[in-house]
């Protein structure tokens, strides 16, 4: 697995991390539709895991400290991280 494809999979998962709170939520409370939290949700949900699953084998394959792994997960929680992360797995690939 390439970091190319590691960095997708996160930039996916941070844009449906958006979605999820700036349109999914807000229709949710604001308007009774809880449809789309569902839906987005979901998808959110498994970006989220392939994104750990995809951190893990680029930090095994790339020899890459805990740290990193432990960093990459701690900003996929964070609304703006994983596009954080994406600079820093710049930075790593060269």
């Amino acid at each position: 697995m390439s970091i190319k494809i590691l960095r997708l999979i996160g930039t996916l998962e941070g844009i449906s991390f958006l979605l999820l709170l700036l349109f999914a939520m807000p229709m949710k409370y604001f308007y009774d539709q809880p449809f789309w939290v569902k839906y987005i949700g979901m998808g959110h949900g498994v970006l989220f895991l392939l994104f750990i699953l995809a951190l893990f084998i680029v930090c095994q394959l790339k020899k890459w400290s805990v740290t990193v792994f432990v960093l990459g997960v701690l900003v996929a929680i964070l609304p703006l991280g994983p596009f954080v992360f994406e600079l820093k797995l710049k930075k790593l690939n060269g």
